[in-house]
């Protein structure tokens, strides 16, 4: 009994660590290591970060969903597809104030989204 409470213990921990916002100022430390050439597609740093960007913009679209179904004016109206480079990305996250990197990925897209494609109230 005490195995099976040691290991629901453990996997509750690594889930919280796993589900913890991965900042502003971790992805571009993480996006600073990565070399700028075509390996860098191979590298699993690339691909978590481009998972992480992802998942941002998936969030934000399940927010705007969430907000048409209930009836209210969503933040923002993004259209199905938006295309950005890997350049936009971290241009737009280095123009963060050093000050204000310690937001999440997601709060960084929702609230360029919101600049980018406002809905008209």
């Amino acid at each position: 009994m005490k195995k099976l409470a040691v290991a629901v213990g453990l996997a509750a921990v690594l889930f919280a660590t796993a589900a913890e916002a991965m900042t502003v100022q971790e992805f571009l430390a993480t996006a600073a290591r990565i070399p700028r050439n075509p390996t860098a597609l191979l590298r699993s740093d690339t691909r978590r970060l481009m998972d992480e960007v992802k998942g941002a913009f998936r969030t934000v679209r399940e927010e705007q969903a969430a907000a048409r179904s209930s009836g209210r004016t969503p933040q923002t109206c993004m259209p199905e597809r938006i295309s950005l480079s890997p350049d936009e990305i971290l241009g737009r996250f280095n123009g963060i104030p050093a000050a204000r990197r310690s937001i999440s990925v997601t709060q960084a897209i929702r609230e360029w989204m919101v600049e980018r494609h406002p809905c008209p109230r």
